[in-house]
């Protein structure tokens, strides 16, 4: 196995085990719990959103590095494996909820990310997590909570994640050009 090889299967095992993740600290980590919903954390002054928005934020990031170090298909292998973890883990409407939204923004990313990565792979990383972070949000919480009352802090949450992963894709970037790297 190669060193590309290598950090792909680190991505993928990272973005599989996200996806559980997401899903657990729903329930189980934020400043507020309340009874009849999810965990709370802080995004922006006056700003919460459900905990889990952290990990599915630097989901987003994962499955473009899974795509390029692995392919397409291994992307979406991971959805289903992070989906099946998450039935140890979480209620079911949030399994359900997740995994619909994962796939919907997954076929997302295809249309954004797919075409840009080869050139511009920042632009890429940024503009599919964009697109990806709004269907993802507007399809989980539909599904999982009946409202899109967390909107706002989904999607500065998941941006947040997506920001800070920019100076390891830079660094991806330059590595994979000094050694005359395309993607898969």
């Amino acid at each position: 196995m190669n060193r590309l090889q290598t950090e792909g299967i680190l991505y993928l095992i990272a973005f599989t085990l996200c996806i559980p993740a997401a899903n657990w600290m729903l329930g189980n980590v934020g400043v507020v719990c309340p009874q009849d919903g999810p965990c709370l954390l802080p995004v922006a002054p006056g700003l919460m959103a459900p905990s889990g928005v952290l990990m599915a934020g630097i989901a987003l990031v994962l499955r473009d590095l899974v795509q390029r170090r692995l392919g397409k298909g291994w992307a979406l292998v991971a959805i289903a494996i992070g989906a099946a973890l998450s039935w140890l883990l979480a209620p079911a409407e949030l399994v359900v909820a997740s995994t619909a939204a994962f796939l919907l923004s997954e076929l997302a990313d295809f249309a954004v990310y797919t075409p840009l990565q080869e050139r511009r792979l920042i632009l890429a990383v940024v503009a599919s997590s964009v697109v990806g972070l709004v269907i993802d949000s507007v399809v989980f919480l539909g599904l999982a909570f009946g409202s899109l009352d967390f909107l706002a802090g989904q999607i500065v949450g998941k941006s947040w994640m997506v920001l800070l992963a920019i100076p390891l894709i830079w660094l991806i970037r330059e590595s994979d050009s000094r050694r005359g790297v395309v993607a898969a």
